[in-house]
C-alpha cells in the first residue's frame, strides 16, 4: 500500500518491523521506526489484539498478505505523531476486505477515523480482486458506528460475539 494522505492526515504503510515492536510492547523501539510519538496508552494490550487478531509467526511468514492495507494515522502538519490506526484483516480471498480502526483518546470527536478510514477504503476498493469493505461493530458503539455510516456502508448481516453478544456487519461495495 502506498502512504495516502487527505486534508489533515498522512497514512503510511504499516511495516513487520513496527508490527514486531508494537508486539513485544517495546515504545522506543516503534517510535524510532516510525519517526513519530506513539500516544501514552500504546502499545496496549487492547491494540495489540485488536490490529494484530493473527499470531506474530502469521505475520511473519507473509507480511504483504497479513499486513495489506494496514495503515499508521499521523497529521500532516504539526508534531509528528501517531494518532491511531486503520487496519484490514489480511488481504482477504474472498474479494470482501474487513477495515477496523481506532484514534486516540485525544484526538477523537473531530472527524479522523472517519478521514482515515475513508481513504483507505477507497484504496482498498480500487485494489485488483476486492468487491466490498466490511466493517463490524456492536449495536452500542455509538462512536464506530458514526464512523461507519459516514462512509456509505449499510448494513448486510447481524452475528453474536462470543463473549460481548450481537455485532453488526456493514458493507461498501464497489
Amino acid at each position: 500500500m502506498p502512504a495516502l494522505t487527505t486534508d489533515r492526515l498522512v497514512l503510511v504503510p504499516m511495516t513487520l518491523d513496527v508490527v514486531e515492536a508494537v508486539m513485544r510492547r517495546d515504545r522506543a523501539a516503534a517510535e524510532a521506526l516510525t519517526g513519530a510519538t506513539l500516544p501514552d496508552a500504546w502499545p496496549n494490550d487492547e491494540l495489540v489484539a485488536r490490529a494484530f487478531p493473527i499470531s506474530l509467526d502469521a505475520i511473519r511468514t507473509a507480511p504483504d498478505l497479513r499486513l495489506w492495507g494496514d495503515s499508521l494515522v499521523l497529521p500532516r502538519e504539526g508534531p509528528r505523531r501517531i494518532l491511531g490506526s486503520v487496519v484490514f484483516h489480511g488481504r482477504p480471498t474472498d474479494g470482501i476486505a474487513e477495515v477496523g480502526y481506532g484514534i486516540e483518546e485525544g484526538s477523537r470527536g473531530i472527524g479522523l477515523a472517519t478521514e482515515a478510514t475513508r481513504a483507505c477504503v477507497e484504496w482498498a476498493l480500487g485494489e485488483p480482486g476486492i468487491d466490498a469493505v466490511q466493517a463490524t461493530t456492536f449495536p452500542w458503539h455509538h462512536a464506530s458506528l458514526g464512523v461507519i455510516r459516514k462512509l456509505g456502508m449499510v448494513q448486510v448481516a447481524r452475528r453474536e460475539h462470543n463473549v460481548l453478544g450481537e455485532l453488526l456487519v456493514f458493507e461498501r461495495r464497489r
